[in-house]
């Protein structure tokens, strides 16, 4: 069986063309002239938005835990924890006993 040469991608002499929106749009909120629905739809969306950023920290926290065990053995530490998500090693650590205090269970 004869081999085909490995072909690369033809590089772009430019950008597609991608259809702009007319302006940015956030879930509708625009067009919504009533203050009272603007109200009821916008705290919906708060509290959607807050239920899930609660429910995302959790899982960070979770991961964070599993991430730093000392039976692992390439557990992180708290300090490169710390960078990786953008935090200082003190609340890393802070983070990843969060986590362990939830019952993060270690494979």
């Amino acid at each position: 069986m004869k081999q085909q040469p490995k072909s690369s991608p033809v590089p772009l002499l430019f950008d597609p063309a991608v259809p702009e929106p007319d302006r940015a749009r956030f879930f509708g909120l625009e067009d919504i002239a009533d203050p009272g629905e603007l109200l009821e739809r916008a705290t919906k969306l708060a509290e959607a938005f807050r239920a899930a950023a609660e429910r995302a920290a959790a899982y960070q926290a979770l991961a964070a835990a599993e991430l730093t065990d000392p039976r692992r053995f390439d557990r992180l530490t708290f300090a490169e924890l710390g960078e990786r998500i953008g935090l200082s090693p003190a609340a890393a650590q802070t983070l990843a006993e969060r986590g362990q205090r939830m019952g993060v269970k270690v494979k």
